[in-house]
This record gives structure tokens, sequence and C-alpha cells, in this order.
């Protein structure tokens, strides 16, 4: 029995995903297993792992192996299902973690029975002195952003404090509060299922902590791209599933304001070559942005009604009222001005 079930989902990313084990099989201080959910790799992804970390001495080593690519909840939930930790740890197959990283996760578990979830910090991988996430925070459309994105690190974000939620490129959860609220909603497949599984454990009363000393460095983009039309349209499809499921009435009621005007400042941004606009290059690539965005809405709009009954079935875990959710969203709430200078 191991304390701790690190989950790593792969879809095609051999080598990234050999550094990543590498980074694993270096944890110390902790007692850990280490579950591979392969989404139908063809790349020999899995060969890879049996052959250079199946047998490795101290290196518990479990593969779970689909034929498809069945998304990133999914996959998590298959290895959450299985899972012998007291605690379970994600790491995305596109980054690398610190020797330290496991235990200083853990450590955070200690400073309260209410601490449900551990957030890393996470740097570029391609830029180590700069920032990907230490974090979340969120814009009252219920788009969301990694605190601190893009800054250089200077040790601004040195200290052991509460955040939202962790980003689940590199985050520790308590077995028991997942065993209480259930694992990633499965509709959101990919981008922005951290959130909805954050959100939902702290309107169910538990509370994240942010540990400096959990190093991890990011590839960014490594899984669709960051100029993918597919990823902006699940990351505006998951916003609006997000807010439909979990959003206080009162903001409800208000998002289509807030979209409003962060689009508005988008483009205004875009003109100025900021922004996740900026990304894509010209009128044609601006056009396929705007045409990824409006998918996203209309497939989310398919989804509304399940959304609503997965609203009514949040009254069980339920702690905090309406009022107190507004108010915890507002007071992490990314400005405009911050998000315009950011890219998801």
């Amino acid at each position: 029995m191991s304390e701790i079930s690190v989950i790593v989902v792969n879809w095609n990313r051999r080598e990234l995903l050999r550094h990543c084990l590498l980074s694993l099989a270096e944890q110390r201080e902790v007692s850990f297993e280490v579950i591979l959910v392969d989404n139908g790799s063809e790349d020999g992804s899995v060969e890879m792992a049996q052959n250079e970390f199946g047998s490795r001495p101290g290196f518990p080593l479990r593969i779970l192996r689909n034929a498809s690519n069945r998304g990133f909840c999914a996959a998590n939930n298959q290895g959450i299902a299985v899972a012998s930790g007291d605690y379970v740890a994600l790491l995305n197959n596109d980054a690398v973690a610190s020797p330290g990283w496991l235990a200083a996760l853990r450590r955070a578990f200690e400073y309260g029975a209410d601490i449900g979830m551990a957030a890393s910090k996470i740097l570029v991988k391609e830029d180590p002195a700069r920032i990907d996430k230490v974090g979340h925070l969120i814009y009252p459309d219920g788009q969301n952003r990694g605190r601190g994105s893009g800054e250089l690190d200077q040790g601004q974000y040195d200290a052991m404090e509460e955040v939202l939620w962790p980003d689940g490129c590199a985050a520790m959860y308590r077995r028991s509060m997942l065993e209480q609220i259930g694992g990633f909603d499965e509709d959101f497949f990919a981008y922005g299922d951290d959130a909805e599984l954050g959100l939902r454990a702290r309107i169910a009363g538990w509370r994240c902590l942010y540990v400096p000393d959990a190093v991890v460095w990011h590839h960014r983009g490594a899984t669709l791209g960051l100029t993918s039309t597919r990823r902006l349209q699940l990351i505006e499809r998951n916003r609006v599933l997000l807010a439909v499921k979990l959003f206080p009435w009162s903001l409800l009621a208000l998002n289509p304001w807030y979209y409003g005007v962060r689009l508005a400042a988008g483009v205004w941004a875009a003109i100025r070559n900021r922004g996740e606009l900026a990304r894509y290059a010209g009128f044609s690539g601006k056009l396929r942005a705007a045409l990824a965005l409006l998918a996203g809405d209309l497939a989310a709009m398919a989804l509304i009604p399940r959304m609503l009954r997965k609203r009514r079935e949040l009254r069980r875990i339920r702690k905090l009222s309406d009022s107190e959710l507004r108010r915890l969203i507002l007071r992490h709430r990314i400005s405009l001005r911050q998000m315009m200078g950011l890219a998801a």
C-alpha cells in the first residue's frame, strides 16, 4: 500500500512521458505508486513505459490501456478508481517534477482537516524563469486563468497560501474529498475540468493550499497545441458548462454581460497583438478563432439541461451559500487587464 497514488494520463507523447516518469522515479521521502492511463497511444508510449519502468526497483507502476482517447477526465477517473493511496496526485505527461514535489504537496494536508487540495508552483519548461501557474483565478463569466501566468519568478509567490484551486497539470487531492464530491465531470472531456472539480470542492467546504516548494516544469500547449481551434472550442464550451453547473444564480444572470465585456476587451487586445486571440495570425486566423468560440457556445447549449440536473444534485454536498460562493469567486477574480495580458 502506498500513501500517494500518482496518475499520469498519456496520449502519443512518448518522449515527454519518458522525462515525466524519470522525474517521478527521483521522488523522495514519500511512499507512492504510479498509475499510467494511456488513451490509445500509437507511438510506442506504453511499450516504452513497460520496458524502462515496469520492473524498476522502488517504482510501482500500473498501466491502464484504453483502446481510444477517452479524454483527460475519464482517464483520471479510471486512475482514481484503482488508486490505493490516501492522496491522489496528478502529473501531466508533458511536465517534469522536482525531486521533492510529492513530499512538499503531501505536507500541505497537515495544515487542517479541511485542506482537500494542494497546488504546485508550475514553471514554463522552455523558460524556467517564467511562471506557468501558481493556483488559479477566475473571471465572473467562468473563464479561468493561471495565477501569476507569464510573470517572471522573482519570489513573489514563495509563500504558502490559500488559492482557489490547483491546476490539474500538477496537483494533489485528498482521497476522502474525491469520494465525497466525486471525480472529474466526464462531460468536460478536457480543459476547464480541474476548474470544475476545484470549484465543486470549494462549494463542499474544502480548501486549497498553494505550496511553493512543490515545483514542476511544464511544456505549455503540448497536448493539442496553443493555436488549436479544437482547444479553443473546448475551453469556451467548458466555461459555459462550469458557470451553468456551479455559479450562484446572481452571477449566472450576469454571465452574458461579463462575457461580452471580456470579448470586447479581447478584440481590443488582439488589435494590439496581445492576449489569446493574438496567437491566431491574420484575418483568417481571427476568423477561425471566432468560429471556434461560436462552436464552443453551440456545443455548450446542447449540454445545459444535463448541467442543470447536475446542479440540483450538488445540494447533497453543498456547504457554501450562494452569497458565500459569490464572495469566494469575486475574491479570487482576475482583472480584465491581467487577462488581456495573458493567454489560456
